[in-house]
């Protein structure tokens, strides 16, 4: 993919314990009674899938690797996320870790806890683990923290998603001693300032009638921080306060202190907005407004909306599996963004914990991304697929009409005439669109989404024969765009290798011979550049979408399109059988333009396993590539499936694209063994993937990739496309 650190240069140069306690038990909404200490009784089944306990100590959250240590929690595509506080942090007792906000583009911490919550009697500040050690878990959809202040005090703190802007805040504090209690409320926070200028002078504490805001000044620094100056994160609370703020430190207190008869409960309630233009901060006033006067339908909604989710990424799932399932579920909603900027609809990004993947939207991401979230949310998978398709390339395109079709690598919050850096229109990705398209109509019925993609899936379709087959064959190659990034032959080359989505594979290795030829229009235009060579998975997935394409549009009664798709579909698959499959080696290849020859001496790459997936190999052929993937020496390692075979001599179990293990591939692998009906493999396999594989039976992160000679975690946490394809692989899904 057009990933890391990589991109972004050359884009430049243009708990245990308590997991424990709480699997001991049953549901997943809280039950209404009380505990035996007057706590709601914490929902037990999927507690703690991922451990979100940290502290932030500075505003910028990367480590080396520009990946942020704490794991955070958002939902309904919130562009500010949060964390619980970690066990014996008196300090951080009584708030949520952060606000981490994006920048447009990119995390940053607002405060280590924002809005820490301080109960008073007489006067005098109440120690919150008085009565022992406080208890703090994350829940589907929501957060929640117990404290014992002794004496009969109880105090639940609980964070849930209202709305795409705003996070709702209740702490309940309950009386279950023999004699009413008088208590004042009051609540205090501190920004962590950015170290460098001038993003350290961007937030300003402002006192509200209603609590506490933060404007943030306008700062456009490429790669680091983008704001407008019109940007704005407020705190409002549903009873009566007043503010002070002194320099970056502010206190709000309750206008009245409240009494608690033996057995009653009161709930400080508030909101936590971050909004980024005055039309966005307007409407999101009178939606908190809204929340705050009717928070619990709030939060049943909320609960009933995970239910669902759950449900969805649970079902036919084996019960040990299930903690995974719901893992891979809060793992995409948490990365979840909603339409801002240049992104039109709602969608979901790699990985809210990498710097580089925060505030963009991918292709070939969205595209597998879709057809895992459309378990539980068909509507979301719609949106995903639509956030891309909004900037498909039109015929009337002022800057790439010989494009039109085409569908952009990579969209950010900003494009180009913002001072967007990260945007890329160099390449294209995969083309899995139909393929995505069609997984989402499956589990949402919805005839009206397939009649509004279908053109669009067609003129994507086009683009890649009319801009991508040097020689006319049938046969596609990778390439690059018409584009000023692209501006020499090693640049085209390197583009052609992030449209391929496998960014340093050796097949596309300049020092084995990889090279780039223009394509031109009949009338000599410059249409853009293809590598020197036909790849195999390309005119795989080029098949498949073209089947796809038959269903598509049989499905909305296109009938003669149908039989014209399933035959473009069968000629394609009988190209790759016949030119790309090399018996000696037993394996699929790229082939050389020109000579056709398979390109064996760059080595196995798991690429050759697409046409199983795609169910363009021969049975005979699929017989071979099962023998490849179930060798030891190959690719059934100990997380199967590297991306190169362990064999080939350009293997690395660390370095990307030339060995570790992506899940996307392994789930192709799997289901091409599902399809030939070697389910017996796949089955061991996937056990093999999932016991290996560093985190994902315990509360660890979904990784980017693995190493797949140790399970280790490489690269980014949290990842989404991991998150998406490890639902069908949970229920052995082709």
């Amino acid at each position: 993919m057009t990933r890391r650190r990589d991109r972004h240069i050359t884009a430049r140069r243009h708990l245990g314990a308590l997991t424990a306690l709480l699997l001991a038990g049953g549901a997943l909404a809280v039950p209404q009674t009380a505990g035996a200490h007057g706590h709601p009784k914490p929902p037990p089944a999927y507690a703690d899938v991922l451990d979100l306990h940290g502290t932030p100590t500075a505003a910028q959250p990367g480590d080396d690797e520009d990946n942020n240590p704490v794991t955070v929690f958002a939902d309904r595509g919130a562009w500010h996320a949060y964390a619980l506080p970690e066990a014996g942090d008196k300090d951080a007792y009584g708030g949520f870790s952060g606000p981490l906000y994006i920048a447009q583009e990119y995390p940053w911490w607002l405060s280590k806890s924002f809005s820490r919550i301080r109960l008073t009697e007489h006067g005098r500040p109440l120690d919150l683990a008085a009565g022992g050690a406080p208890r703090s878990t994350s829940l589907p959809g929501r957060l929640l923290q117990l404290y014992d202040l002794g004496r009969g005090l109880r105090l639940t703190l609980e964070l849930r998603f209202a709305t795409d802007r705003t996070a709702l805040v209740r702490a309940e504090v309950r009386n279950t001693g023999p004699a009413p209690r008088t208590l004042g409320a009051d609540w205090t926070g501190s920004l962590l300032r950015p170290a460098d200028k001038p993003m350290r002078d961007a937030p300003t504490l402002t006192a509200t009638g209603s609590g506490v805001g933060v404007d943030f000044a306008k700062v456009r620094e490429t790669w680091d921080y983008l704001t407008d100056g019109t940007e704005r994160f407020e705190v409002t609370h549903k009873d009566r306060v007043r503010t002070t703020v002194d320099g970056d430190t502010y206190r709000t207190e309750a206008a009245r202190p409240v009494t608690l008869a033996p057995g009653r409960s009161h709930s400080f309630d508030w909101t936590e907005s971050y909004t980024f233009t005055a039309a966005e901060r307007t409407k999101e006033r009178a939606k908190a407004r809204d929340v705050l006067a009717r928070p619990s339908a709030v939060v049943s909604a909320s609960d009933a909306r995970w239910r669902g989710y759950v449900d969805g990424v649970t079902r036919g799932v084996p019960a040990d599996r299930r903690r995974t399932a719901v893992k891979s579920l809060q793992t995409l909603v948490t990365n979840w963004r909603s339409a801002a900027g240049q992104i039109k609809h709602d969608g979901i990004t790699p990985s809210i914990s990498y710097k580089w993947f925060t505030g963009g939207i991918w292709a070939w991401d969205t595209w597998k991304q879709a057809v895992g979230t459309a378990r539980f949310a068909p509507d979301l998978a719609e949106s995903q697929i639509r956030s891309m398709f909004d900037w498909q390339i039109r015929p009337d395109s002022t800057t790439r009409p010989q494009d039109a079709g085409m569908i952009p690598d990579v969209i950010f919050y900003n494009d180009p005439e913002r001072g967007g850096g990260n945007w890329n229109e160099r390449n294209s990705k995969p083309p899995l669109a139909a393929w995505a398209v069609w997984e989402v109509y499956t589990k949402s019925g919805d005839r009206a989404f397939l009649r509004e993609m279908y053109p669009k899936l067609v003129a994507y379709q086009d683009w890649w024969y009319r801009n991508r087959d040097h020689d006319r064959d049938g046969l596609a190659e990778y390439g690059a765009t018409v584009d000023p990034a692209n501006d020499s032959p090693e640049e085209r080359r390197l583009a052609a290798a992030w449209e391929s989505g496998m960014d340093n594979a050796p097949r596309f290795d300049a020092t084995l011979g990889t090279g780039v030829v223009a394509n031109e229009a009949a009338d000599g235009l410059l249409l853009g550049y293809s590598i020197d060579q036909e790849s195999v998975d390309l005119n795989s997935y080029l098949a498949a979408d073209q089947s796809y394409l038959a269903r598509i549009a049989q499905a909305i009664g296109h009938g003669a399109d149908a039989g014209r798709w399933k035959r473009r579909s069968t000629a394609t698959s009988a190209a790759v059988r016949t030119t790309m499959y090399d018996t000696a080696d037993g394996w699929f290849h790229d082939t050389a333009l020109g000579t056709g020859a398979p390109l064996t001496a760059r080595g196995r790459g798991i690429e050759g396993a697409v046409p199983l997936w795609t169910g363009t190999a021969s049975a005979a052929q699929a017989r071979a590539v099962r023998d490849r993937l179930t060798d030891p020496a190959e690719f059934a390692t100990a997380v199967p499936f590297p991306t190169v075979a362990k064999s080939s001599p350009y293997f690395s179990p660390t370095a990307y694209w030339r060995g570790p293990v992506w899940f996307d591939q392994a789930y192709f692998a799997l289901g091409g063994l599902r399809r030939y009906g070697y389910g017996k493999d796949a089955d061991a396999l996937t056990d093999q993937l999932l016991t290996h594989a560093s985190g994902l039976t315990g509360n660890g992160p979904i990784m980017e990739n693995y190493d797949p000679t140790t399970g280790a975690p490489l690269n980014s946490p949290n990842f989404s496309w991991s998150a998406a394809l490890l639902l069908p692989m949970l229920t052995g899904d082709k």
